[in-house]
């Protein structure tokens, strides 16, 4: 029922869009001096800043909430071999994945020409940081003034050390101790739940937000608006055909395993995520191959395809690239080498905790965006956002797909390294 609640939404958001779009074109045929047309636009920069401040408002404790509690929830013990060479398997695909998302979009420039209106004058550049200052940066000198401004990098650090920190509580020996972190665990579990909760109360205003944040786009720039659009989902595209045909090919054949047959053995799950957009949705199907159509251990599979499902996000990682490149171009500012440093390392450590949480890739371009100050409340950068979460669903069944893709993968090297996986299903095509 859940599922189909999201697929309505889904739906419901990309209808948003497409009237947006079509109101916005009549109405750009309308003089500028018209009372009608700026009072049409009057009405909707409220409504469209709405989505945005409410979309803005859950940034935070979703990122302290989410990475605590799923950082947590990973027992030390089981932290061992197969932990290990999975968490590092996802972080370094991951982190090909928005390296690939950024050349992608350095090469295709998506967002390049657009003149949103006038008001992207109000952005103005700021010095870019050196690659030692972002890095010092990432560790805050205090962590309850980076919840206050908003500091993105800061935040997910500080929740990442202390979601390990409370990990190892939960695993002491100390009977006093451990109580006390399972209560801690209990209370960021919880507050992760209810702001789940929260996110789709927000989503649900998702399609009137998005009409009127497209109206203004395309009031203000006609039907020339459509080119970008199709421009962008072309380059998302291209990066995750790349990842997938060359990364993870190149992996499997370094390790030793069948690139042809791995394409042929995925190909369901592979299916199933795309038309379904659902990580979670398709972890069942994920282990049934791993198992009947790949010969890997259970005790492999049924560690580290959930855990892929949690923190392995790199068809969202090659989508932040894209959208963040379409977006700084779009108001004028391309992004820096350092912009992009940042882009990278924000995009790896928020893939870490919010694979689970409804419009991920939304949220995670919100994280992104605030990283390289560009404030999606400020001047045209909402405009340009609005732009690629009328189009998320297209985006989203590509993007999902490749996680599940990056999951098989990642399980197949580990299981092939823990010589847990029977040889025979890789001499025979048993698909």
């Amino acid at each position: 029922m859940a599922g189909d609640k999201r697929k309505m939404l889904l739906w419901a958001i990309l209808i948003g869009l497409i009237l947006g779009a079509i109101t916005g074109v009549i109405f750009a045929f309308i003089s500028p001096d018209n009372v009608v047309r700026k009072y049409a636009l009057l009405v909707a920069a409220p409504l469209g800043t709405l989505f945005i401040n409410l979309l803005k408002m859950i940034v935070t404790p979703v990122i302290i909430f989410t990475l605590v509690s799923g950082v947590a929830s990973i027992e030390p013990s089981r932290l061992g071999k197969v932990g290990v060479k999975i968490i590092i398997f996802y972080m370094l695909t991951s982190l090909m994945a928005i390296i690939v998302g950024l050349v992608v979009g350095n090469i295709m420039q998506p967002g390049q020409g657009i003149v949103l209106a006038e008001t992207a004058k109000e952005i103005t550049a700021k010095e870019a940081p050196s690659l030692v200052t972002i890095f010092l940066n990432i560790i805050p000198t205090n962590p309850f003034a980076s919840i206050a401004k908003g500091d993105v990098l800061p935040i997910i650090f500080f929740s990442i050390f202390f979601g390990i920190a409370l990990a190892f509580a939960r695993d002491s020996r100390d009977e006093k101790v451990k109580e006390s972190a399972d209560v801690v665990y209990k209370f960021f579990d919880g507050c992760a739940q209810v702001i789940f909760r929260v996110v789709g109360w927000v989503m649900l205003y998702a399609p009137i937000g998005v009409f009127f944040l497209i109206f203004q786009v395309f009031t203000q720039q006609g039907a020339d608006a459509f080119g970008p659009l199709l421009h962008v989902t072309l380059a998302v595209y291209i990066g995750l055909v790349l990842q997938i045909f060359v990364v993870y090919m190149l992996i499997c054949a370094a390790f030793k395993i069948n690139p042809v047959l791995f394409l042929k053995k995925v190909y369901e799950p592979w299916l199933t995520a795309f038309v379904t957009r659902s990580s979670g949705g398709t972890l069942p199907v994920s282990m049934d191959t791993a198992e009947r159509k790949m010969g890997i251990s259970k005790g492999v599979y049924s560690f580290t395809l959930p855990l892929g499902a949690t923190i392995n996000m790199d068809g969202t990682t090659i989508y932040l690239g894209v959208c963040a490149t379409f977006i700084a171009n779009a108001v004028g500012m391309p992004l820096d080498a350092s912009q992009q440093m940042t882009v990278i390392i924000t995009a790896v450590l928020a893939s870490i905790g919010t694979a689970g949480v409804p419009g991920a890739g939304a949220i995670m371009l919100i994280m992104v965006m605030n990283s390289v100050n560009l404030d999606v409340t400020q001047g045209n950068v909402k405009l340009a956002y609005a732009m690629i979460l009328g189009i998320d669903a297209l985006l989203d069944m590509g993007r999902t797909s490749m996680n599940i893709v990056g999951d098989l993968c990642g399980t197949c090297v580990v299981a092939k390294l823990e010589d847990e996986m029977d040889p025979s299903f890789w001499t025979t095509e048993k698909i």
